[in-house]
This record gives structure tokens, sequence and C-alpha cells, in this order.
């Protein structure tokens, strides 16, 4: 069952993240099903592909990657065996084949 807080950001995704998620929804990757907004221990991710244990996420300026914070985040999901693949919203929109290619590279080694 969702979590108020899933469905809260699902309903307020960036424009990058709907233009992700547009190209990964309905295992549109080779079969991959990726589900968005989704909650992983104490955090949420933008994109998890539980079957690759991959996680996608879709950064905007306000992230600051070098932050205890995100370096927690990312720490946490590594142990609970994902990896993890950031992208800036601005490669999103304007490179988003491109970012697609990265991602069923990632898919494809998994």
């Amino acid at each position: 069952m969702s979590s108020p807080k899933a469905r809260e950001l699902r309903m307020n995704m960036t424009d990058a993240e709907r233009r992700l998620w547009a190209r990964l929804r309905r295992k549109q990757l080779n079969g991959h099903r990726f589900r968005r907004q989704v909650p992983i221990g104490p955090y949420f991710a933008d994109f998890a592909c539980f079957s690759a244990r991959l996680v996608i996420e879709v950064d905007g300026t306000q992230h600051d990657l070098e932050s205890a914070y995100e370096q927690a985040r990312t720490a946490r999901l590594e142990r609970d065996g994902f990896h993890v693949l950031r992208y800036w919203n601005e490669d999103v929109l304007k490179s988003t084949d491109e970012v697609v290619e990265d991602i069923w590279r990632h898919l494809a080694a998994r």
C-alpha cells in the first residue's frame, strides 16, 4: 500500500521526472518494471526497479550530492543492494534518449 508521502511525491513530480517516467513506465525497457516515488527504508526513490536492484534519482540544483544526507541516503540504498544512478534535471530534459540509453546499459549489466 502506498504511503501518503509517496502519493504526494507522485502528484508533484518535476518536469524531468515526468519525462523520464514516460519512458520507464509500462515495462518499456525490455520488460523491466519501474515504480516511481517508492519508499525504500526511510527514503523515497524517484524510480526503482526491484528486479534489477536499480534506483534512479533525478536531481535538481537544490541537491547537494556531497551533503551528509545524500551520502547517507546513497549508502543505505547500496547497503540494501541497490545500485544508484543519478541524473540532473537538465540532462533528462535536454538529452532524454541518452539518459534512457545509459539506464538501459546498466539494466543489461545487472
